[in-house]
């Protein structure tokens, strides 16, 4: 579902559990900070935010930014460990990938921390190559994989709704 104001702790707590589960750095203060204003962060830059919710928990989180005419990039995917393996990782990339092809944009993008092996999984199987690494200027230096999926100009993928 996409993002609202209420979801904006819970948002926080997911992702900062992934980060402590992968002994990565958390900082909501520094690093991290479009994760305390996502209305700014995102929905003002012209993209989206989503949120997977179980029973009412937030269990869950993908994002896109647009980075240019043609192109955006995916951000955020996270999901809580004991949702993975069913298929919700891939359900939440249908959010991102549904939103650019019916916006007009012609490649997606994502950079993935290189101890996010699930999520890589998951890119490679929806189609997307991988195409470099980077070093992050965070806390841990973090090495992270590029990942790369062209899209059809005339894609009409429609995305499941997350509830």
């Amino acid at each position: 579902m996409p993002f609202e104001a209420s979801h904006a702790t819970a948002v926080l707590d997911v992702i900062g559990a992934v980060f402590r589960e992968y002994a990565m750095t958390f900082d909501p203060s520094g690093f991290d900070a479009d994760l305390t204003d996502i209305r700014r962060s995102y929905l003002e830059r012209g993209g989206r935010f989503w949120v997977l919710v179980d029973d009412d928990r937030v269990v869950g989180t993908v994002a896109v930014v647009p980075t240019g005419r043609v192109a955006c990039e995916i951000k955020r995917l996270y999901l809580l460990p004991g949702y993975r393996g069913r298929g919700l990782g891939r359900a939440l990339m249908e959010q991102p990938l549904g939103w650019a092809a019916a916006s007009g944009y012609r490649h997606i993008v994502a950079w993935s921390d290189a101890r996010l092996t699930t999520a890589h999984g998951v890119y490679e199987r929806m189609g997307f190559g991988r195409f470099g690494e980077r070093t992050v200027e965070d806390a841990d230096r973090s090495r992270e994989y590029g990942f790369r999926k062209e899209l059809a100009p005339s894609s009409t993928i429609v995305p499941p709704r997350l509830e």
